[in-house]
């Protein structure tokens, strides 16, 4: 860095032209990295604590940065996902969402560098997408996968909520981390006064045939109906009911479910009709629907703010 300075100063740059001075103007500073670029208004960034563990929102472009690396590391390196190049050369998982929506992230204050120094670290991630903001920029990302304009349109009043891009490091896997999040979530979801949560949850990998049992299970045993009915895209639908009703295993079809569907479904989670296979992230993708009036009220009173406080 201190040579390309002295090039400057003797005129390196004005000998390139001008366009190189443009590129190095617009260049981010540490200062913009850190600037704030998210105002939760009264709502505290700071959603809850166990331990060393922390759930926040994000507020600066470092941070959103910083789960964008995370989500890189568990969706491409770990899970195979196909990057395009602009990912592939950030080293960053790179979506245009990411730029209205608000960030979750769980911090690990106890995460130590190589040489032993403590150096807080992103361990997970969410992603939220309030629909009044979803509105303001073309929608929601799951419509590119799934027709939720029936749904919105039958509930025209209520404040939908998507949750999207979630990950954790594999060895923050554990029930302490998932109920941070989950902690999290009902923080948010009783500030914006969120009325359902809609959202992709995938299988990993891109064959719905290796999935047909969990799959059919789901679509037997827990379809949204009537009002809160959805379906996968015409173009892009695939039938979930591949093993009849009376030949489904629970027990292995429960145990088939990745950790997150299984999540959803003990709160009262219900789901769209038809599987999409994501090519670019190799999996097979389902629609979650969680009306909030609907979810267990044990697990809302287990995040409540009392509960919190005990």
């Amino acid at each position: 860095m201190m040579a390309f300075t002295t090039f400057q100063a003797g005129g390196f740059v004005n000998a390139l032209g001008s366009g190189l001075a443009q590129t190095i103007r617009k260049l981010p500073t540490a200062a913009a990295k850190h600037r704030a670029v998210r105002d939760h208004g009264e709502l505290n960034p700071v959603l809850g604590r166990v331990g060393a563990l922390e759930v926040r929102l994000a507020i600066t472009k470092k941070d959103i940065r910083r789960a964008q690396k995370l989500r890189f590391k568990v969706f491409f390196l770990e899970g195979g996902a196909i990057a395009d190049a602009r990912s592939g050369l950030a080293r960053r998982d790179i979506c245009p969402f990411d730029r209205i929506c608000d960030h979750m992230l769980v911090i690990d204050h106890a995460a130590k560098t190589r040489f032993g120094r403590l150096k807080p670290k992103i361990v997970g991630t969410y992603r939220l997408l309030r629909k009044d903001v979803a509105d303001r920029h073309g929608g929601f990302y799951s419509a590119q996968e799934f027709d939720i304009a029936p749904l919105l349109a039958t509930h025209a009043g209520a404040n939908f909520l998507e949750l999207g891009r979630s990950c954790v490091l594999p060895e923050y896997r554990s029930k302490r981390t998932i109920e941070l999040l989950w902690r999290g979530i009902a923080v948010y979801l009783r500030h914006y006064k969120i009325d359902a949560m809609i959202g992709c949850a995938s299988f990993e990998g891109a064959n719905p045939l290796k999935h047909a049992l969990p799959l059919s299970f789901l679509h037997h045993h827990a379809k949204a109906t009537g009002a809160w009915a959805a379906r996968a895209l015409p173009g892009r639908h695939v039938a979930m009911d591949m093993i009849d009703a009376d030949k489904i295993e629970l027990r292995r079809a429960l145990d088939a479910l990745p950790t997150l569907v299984r999540g959803y479904l003990r709160v009262g989670a219900k789901f769209g009709d038809g599987a999409v296979v994501d090519r670019q992230f190799g999996t097979v993708d389902v629609l979650v629907i969680m009306p909030v009036a609907q979810i267990d009220a044990k697990f809302l009173e287990h995040f409540s703010p009392a509960a919190k406080a005990a």
